[in-house]
């Protein structure tokens, strides 16, 4: 009977289905995270009140908020400060790494030889040389800048190399075969297979950034060097002016996640249009 022959999925009328998954699943992954926090801040509010802590020990969330919306003119210019240490830091990581990573892919001979320095910067703790900085280097900001960039440079540096050296053995022959010069053959095979390494780094050299940038405000602040908002966290410490430590501490983490989601976003307008680790899928 016609009447019992169902149509296929094929004719059905348009927007009766695809239209009502995608918009879940583009709004879940920012739906979850915000209601997941707003269930921690609410619980942090409801314990400090429902226990009386003291806001000298532990503020309420919504004294947090008030004093950041009140200090928030006078903590401007330490936030541009800690903004501008950390752009300048991540983007000499940047063109320091990837030069120097170019270097020890071409040649074997100058990675044996400068690797070890490069590894020597990565593992001694910032906090133990930035004292020598600070005195070596006359200049705060520079001294600072220093600093964060040691941090920052070595994920860049070492995701560069491996990137540079995981372009396809066959196609590396293929170029052999024709003749290609080392800059073809850096900009048409190695970069592009270096492309998705090097992204990832900078979603770490990022945050590193930012972390390099707050130690070295840590130890300056300690000097007696009024830089960031580490300094700011420092000074508040001293007055025991705990719920503007933790405005200033929220303004920290604000930064960072700024930072994170600016590069994914980079990350996935690069690669987002080729490469797989950024490719959305269908389901």
């Amino acid at each position: 009977m016609r009447q019992g022959i169902m149509r296929p999925a094929a004719d059905a009328p348009a927007g009766t289905t695809g239209p009502t998954v995608r918009p879940a699943r583009r709004v879940l992954p920012y739906a979850m995270p915000a209601l997941t926090l707003a269930a921690a801040l609410g619980l942090w509010e409801f314990l400090v009140r429902y226990h009386e802590i003291p806001h000298y020990l532990i503020p309420a969330p919504s004294l947090i908020a008030s004093t950041l919306v009140r200090d928030f003119s006078s903590l401007t210019g330490s936030l541009w400060f800690t903004v501008k240490l950390t752009a300048c830091a991540l983007g000499l990581a940047i063109v320091g790494g990837v030069l120097i990573g170019m270097c020890f892919a071409l040649s074997r001979t100058v990675e044996m030889s400068l690797f070890p320095f490069a590894v020597v910067l990565q593992v001694t703790p910032v906090v133990a040389i930035a004292p020598l900085i600070l005195i070596y280097v006359s200049n705060t900001f520079a001294a600072l800048l220093v600093c964060a960039w040691i941090v920052a440079f070595f994920p860049i540096l070492s995701s560069t190399v491996i990137g540079l050296r995981s372009a396809d053995h066959n196609l590396r022959d293929l170029f052999t075969l024709y003749g290609a010069t080392r800059w073809q053959r850096m900009r048409l095979l190695l970069a592009p297979s270096a492309l998705p390494y090097f992204m990832a780094a900078l979603k770490i050299a990022g945050g590193l950034s930012l972390i390099g940038a707050v130690v070295a405000e840590f130890v300056a602040g300690a000097a007696g060097q009024n830089t960031g908002l580490a300094s700011r966290i420092l000074e508040s410490g001293f007055r025991n002016e705990i719920p503007r430590m933790f405005a200033v501490l929220l303004l920290v983490s604000l930064l960072g996640i700024s930072i994170f989601l600016f590069t994914s976003w980079l990350s996935n307008a690069v690669l987002g249009h080729w490469h797989e680790s950024e490719m959305e899928r269908e389901r």
